[in-house]
């Protein structure tokens, strides 16, 4: 019989629901998670007498609510970059340090109306951006949780949390969830509002998060997906029904991506996917490889010129005076995105128009894509959150993507799979990917009590 602490979001809601298990037993067991692992830095904002308060008026309501939400009772994360009514948003950097908002980003709201309770603020790198954070890998502290998402992934992987909330503009999403060994999704762009989130680049910024079961993930974009007119970007059509073919999918049509994304993995990265592959065919799926259009040569590059030049142009007013409060990698961001030309900015822009094109027609080519989701497992390296190029292109072109845990490597840290479907296919995207996670039968959890 797992713990309450191990209940993935679904499992959690719906002994909630059949009165199985007590809202405030849950928050409780979930906040006495987290003060046993202080140590390892996820939270940045707690309040436990909230959380309570919060969980008892969901327990009253499962007596008055006809039809209780899907995450009724169920405790979130908030990485602090999500604006959250009265209780501060400081992205983690002395520059907002004193900025309350005075409402609710779009997909908070969203997940209170469903029923979940706001358990806290998780750490991110100073405003979602390069420089690391205090969290720690709960699988080897020596190692980086990833960024700029981390205290979600660990938060979520540590069992703090079922599910907690973070965002993608390069890797921040796939990436510490790999690192952590949990779930990871991030939606087309466009499908979930940015509305309430500080950003760093509107062209790119996508909204995401960390669960610990493809279901979980599911269920979160059926809650938050859709049209919302307060941000001009979120897609106008209503979303797609992404639960209900999670259980009964055929095996897929996986192509694997083996220029550049195999090519820059380690040897036993590669190996691990081949042998991940070789299970997945053996259980019906139809595999093949495909190589990466030519106008991929120049999508990273632009990528980080684009997010700098909009980084930039939303920083100015603060950097103008308040530079030194910075910190030196987010810094160095800010300079070159003021110091980007007009023309050179814009012509990053016209070689992004023809990669995602590009990319769109490539990943219609099969049911999904298949790439490794990091080019290694996390490394012992904490001066930096961990290499983005694997992500990046995807988020770039704003493809839907998942990542899943595959395994662990020699090293002892988690390795994943990352899975791509074309636009506003979410439906196929989680339905292959949890086809592939029953199929491997991968449950990771790290060695933290």
């Amino acid at each position: 019989m797992p713990e309450l602490h191990q209940l993935t979001a679904a499992q959690l809601a719906r002994q909630i629901r059949n009165r199985e298990v007590g809202a405030v037993d849950a928050a409780e067991a979930l906040l006495s998670r987290a003060d046993a692992l202080q140590s390892l830095q996820a939270w940045v904002y707690l309040d436990r007498e909230t959380v309570l308060a919060d969980a008892e008026q969901r327990q009253r309501e499962l007596d008055t609510l006809p039809q209780p939400g899907p995450l009724h009772g169920v405790p979130v994360g908030v990485k602090d970059i999500f604006y959250t009514a009265g209780i501060p948003t400081t992205a983690c950097s002395q520059v907002y340090a004193d900025f309350v908002p005075e409402y609710d980003a779009a997909t908070l709201t969203r997940l209170k109306q469903a029923g979940a309770i706001m358990m806290g603020k998780t750490v991110t790198t100073e405003f979602a951006c390069l420089d690391p954070s205090p969290t720690l890998n709960p699988w080897n502290p020596a190692h980086t949780p990833g960024g700029s998402s981390s205290g979600s992934a660990v938060s979520v992987a540590a069992g703090m949390c079922p599910v907690a909330l973070g965002s993608q503009t390069v890797g921040s999403v796939l990436r510490p969830a790999s690192y952590n060994g949990v779930v990871g999704l991030k939606p087309t762009y466009g499908r979930v509002s940015r509305y309430g989130v500080v950003p760093v680049s509107w062209s790119l910024d996508t909204m995401g998060w960390m669960s610990r079961s493809v279901e979980d993930a599911a269920l979160l974009l059926q809650v938050m997906a859709g049209p919302d007119a307060n941000d001009p970007v979120c897609a106008r059509f209503p979303a797609a029904d992404y639960l209900s073919g999670l259980e009964d999918a055929p095996p897929p049509r996986i192509s694997l991506v083996t220029s550049f994304f195999m090519q820059e993995s380690d040897d036993e990265t590669q190996r691990h996917v081949r042998d991940m592959l070789a299970v997945l065919s053996a259980a019906g799926a139809e595999v093949e490889e495909v190589t990466l259009p030519d106008s991929f040569s120049t999508a990273i590059a632009d990528q980080l010129m684009i997010m700098a030049c909009e980084a930039g142009a939303f920083h100015r007013p603060m950097y103008e005076t308040r530079s030194e409060e910075y910190r030196p990698l987010l810094r160095r961001l800010l300079r070159r995105g003021l110091d980007t030309s007009a023309a050179d900015y814009s012509a990053a822009l016209e070689r992004r128009l023809r990669f995602i094109t590009d990319m769109q027609v490539l990943a219609e080519s099969a049911d999904v894509l298949l790439t490794p989701t990091t080019p290694t497992p996390s490394l012992p390296d904490l001066t930096n959150t961990g290499n983005t190029m694997f992500q990046g292109p995807w988020t770039s072109c704003g493809l839907p993507t998942i990542t899943i845990p595959s395994g662990l490597a020699g090293s002892g840290l988690p390795m994943g799979l990352q899975i791509i479907a074309a636009p506003f296919r979410e439906d196929r995207l989680l339905a292959a990917a949890r086809w592939c996670e029953q199929t491997l039968g991968v449950h990771l959890a790290p060695p933290v009590d």
